[in-house]
């Protein structure tokens, strides 16, 4: 167990500096000065130098790229002492940065957290930006994830049970449906349906935010009923899809000899369905569910926008259109960690589910 996972940590790590590598490339590559869009576009050449100088943009794309994944390993190298090093450990850029020790007379070994750098049009640290939209776009695919897979589990097994029957064949054309609508149009749809049309039945709104300021400016409270509707359109094609996996592997399991065997020895038509047909059933459902879940915490970006939900959709778009870079590039960083985690989560779930599966 541990080898494997030590095995799949690996991989990870291997995905993501083939990610670091790609992003790294691609985003220097692009046109524009950053030092540009942070002074403006009046700014004398000297500050433009400076600035350009901070960003170690005056080095060659080599150096950049080593000092890049300096700045994103958990322990690196610095200069704790010459504040002109291009590799100094700079208390505002390293502010929980701790020594673990020496090299020479300058050079440290430093534990710290990944710096993803600063945003170009506020300053922001990346991380900052970053952990104050992703709990909102947690919660939100949490929820859509959540209900997707219990009213998909329930509906599909119910379409698997009663085959061919009025239910199955409804089932299968709302599925169908929902897969084949976009998020953008269900999102506008919705959003014009519920909150619009009917406002004034529903109490739901099309911007909506997690957090609302009392009418005496007071302080935030949680308010819960604006998650229904981004929820909803955000759940509607993983609902779809789990319904249509739940049913077709399930009516494969039923198939099998040993179900027919459990049948013979009279074992419960309820317990054959729980203890021998479900559990072997629900490897491709996990591995869509999964997938649809990594995808979500990574910012539904069009559902998001349209409901104006702060979450890292929105974040993502926002750094786009201003050429925030280092905003996007972080971003770009955090989704690839998210997948990576949860797909070695999934691997190690897969083991509880089918017993055939042997980690070693």
């Amino acid at each position: 167990m541990i080898n494997f996972i030590l095995k799949r940590l690996f991989y990870g790590f291997l995905v993501l500096f083939g990610v670091v590598s790609i992003v790294f490339m691609l985003f220097n590559v692009l046109p524009g000065d950053p030092a540009r869009m942070m002074l403006g576009q009046r700014a004398d050449s000297a500050s433009v130098a400076a600035i350009n100088h901070d960003l170690g943009r005056d080095k060659s794309l080599g150096v950049q790229y080593m000092n890049y994944l300096n700045d994103l390993s958990p322990i690196s190298i610095h200069n704790n002492k010459n504040a002109e090093s291009f590799w100094y450990l700079n208390p505002d850029k390293y502010s929980s940065a701790k020594i673990l020790f020496t090299i020479g007379k300058n050079k440290s070994i430093v534990l710290k957290p990944p710096y993803l750098r600063r945003s170009y049009q506020n300053s922001r640290p990346v991380t900052d930006i970053l952990f104050e939209a992703f709990p909102k776009t947690a919660l939100l695919a949490i929820v859509a994830v959540s209900l997707a897979l219990f009213f998909g589990l329930i509906v599909g097994i119910l379409s698997a049970i009663y085959k061919d029957t009025w239910f199955d064949k409804l089932a299968l054309v709302l599925s169908v449906s929902g897969m084949s609508l976009p998020s953008f149009f269900a999102a506008i749809l919705f959003a014009w349906v519920f909150a619009f049309v009917l406002a004034d039945y529903t109490g739901l709104s099309m911007f909506g935010s997690l957090y609302t300021v009392d009418d005496f400016g007071r302080g935030e409270y949680i308010n819960l009923k604006n998650l229904i509707l981004p929820a909803v359109v955000l759940g509607i094609r993983p609902l779809a899809i789990v319904v249509e996996l739940t049913r077709s592997s399930l009516l494969e399991v039923l198939s099998q000899d040993y179900i027919r065997t459990a049948k013979a020895k009279g074992l419960t038509k309820y317990k054959i369905l729980m203890k021998h047909s479900l559990r072997n059933a629900l490897n491709p459902v996990v591995t869509a569910i999964s997938g649809w879940l990594a995808s979500l915490m990574a910012g539904a970006v069009f559902v998001e926008y349209v409901f104006d939900w702060k979450g890292v959709g929105v974040a993502i778009v926002d750094a786009l259109n201003k050429y925030d870079f280092p905003v996007v590039m972080g971003a770009v960083m955090f989704i690839s960690v998210i997948l990576v985690l949860i797909n070695i989560l999934v691997d190690i779930f897969y083991a509880y589910l089918d017993p055939r599966i042997r980690l070693y």
